[in-house]
């Protein structure tokens, strides 16, 4: 099991500005698993804010924006981008060997997320409750998966020993049968 890595606050060359003590950060204490769970956050978070203040706008007039209409008058929710950025990058992210690529992959893959969360209620009620009472449920989902993802990222190291810990005692139980 890999121990997780804790800052050294030494005076390093390279790490007396805020720029050089970020990047030194980001290269020596965070692996793919922590960048890779970073980018799902933060791709994820600042996605789902930008889409509800984005559909806002439009909802009450501000600014240019309006909903996107095709030429038959056609709708197309963005839960459809979302599905085909969350399927694209999943595909990849299994298909190809080196983990190195997760990281990257985990900004689509969170943008899409993002995408399907922001219009789960309308899946789920099959019909558009996005500024319904019944739309709060996409909100409630995305916040509380924001949460999840958070808790995640930073207690990573813990919910690992945790795990651990819990494989170990279920090894210990079987042998004892």
């Amino acid at each position: 099991m890999r121990r997780c890595p804790h800052p050294t606050g030494d005076g390093a060359p390279g790490r007396d500005t805020l720029t050089g003590r970020l990047r030194d950060t980001a290269t020596r204490h965070l692996d793919d698993r922590r960048r890779t769970a970073l980018r799902l956050l933060l791709s994820f978070g600042l996605t789902f804010g930008l889409v509800r203040a984005l559909t806002y706008a439009i909802h009450v007039q501000l600014g240019p924006f309006h909903d996107i209409v095709t030429g038959g008058g056609l709708h197309i929710h963005h839960y459809v981008w979302g599905i085909a950025l969350v399927l694209v990058s999943g595909f990849l992210a299994l298909n190809l060997d080196q983990s190195r690529w997760h990281p990257w992959l985990a900004i689509p893959f969170g943008v899409g997320a993002a995408l399907v969360v922001d219009e789960f209620a309308l899946l789920l009620n099959l019909r558009d409750v996005y500024w319904a009472r019944q739309g709060r449920w996409s909100v409630d989902l995305g916040i509380g998966l924001l949460t999840l993802l958070g808790l995640y990222y930073v207690a990573e190291c813990y919910w690992r020993q945790v795990a651990a810990d819990l494989g170990w005692a279920v090894r210990r139980r079987v042998r004892r049968r």
